[in-house]
């Protein structure tokens, strides 16, 4: 056993002596600091590039798919969950300025139930409820982090007509870096 916050390698004993005979083991440090060398070294998941096949559910629990996607206009993803404060302060950001995405199909998606994705979106993002170009949708299969590869909450992800990634962001304070692309600034 690894003494936590040492190099103390305590090892068991089968004498009557005490139970534990404290031994320094450079094998073992090394061992354990490439372990963890090997965890923090894991790359990061590079967002989908292209727009992924998936389904979501609308609050009326009808499937969600690609081919339901608007052609013609940028798509603007973003999963989040209702109980992360950066989701809330991204959400809040993108309902106050929710008039410069009036250019692109914006799909709110969240893993949460729908009583939590309500009472979330009724609090921090009142405005986004009913707007044409607005979808609230829910990942209950738990598709979008595989398929989509967001690092962390909230995944803001910009697809182009086409379908290829314009711009990925995961920082509630970068929601301007979106408003400017889609109004050309």
């Amino acid at each position: 056993m690894v003494v936590p916050g040492s190099s103390v390698l305590l090892i068991p004993m089968r004498s009557s002596a005490p139970a534990f005979r404290i031994r320094s083991s450079a094998a073992g440090i090394c061992i354990f600091a490439f372990s963890l060398l090997c965890a923090f070294r894991a790359p990061a998941q590079t967002p989908a590039q292209t727009l992924p096949d998936f389904t979501f559910f609308r609050p009326d629990q009808r499937p969600f798919t690609g081919k339901d996607l608007p052609k013609g206009r940028k798509l603007f993803f973003v999963l989040f969950d209702t109980e992360c404060p950066h989701c809330q302060r991204a959400l809040k950001s993108i309902d106050q300025q929710r008039t410069s995405f009036d250019k692109a199909s914006v799909f709110l998606v969240s893993m949460d139930p729908w009583d939590k994705i309500g009472l979330f979106m009724r609090t921090y993002a009142p405005h986004l409820k009913g707007q044409h170009n607005v979808s609230i949708l829910r990942d209950q299969q738990y598709q979008f982090i595989g398929k989509f590869k967001p690092r962390k909450f909230p995944a803001m992800l910009l697809y182009s007509q086409d379908r290829s990634l314009l711009e990925y962001e995961d920082n509630d304070e970068t929601v301007f870096r979106f408003v400017r692309l889609l109004s050309g600034k």
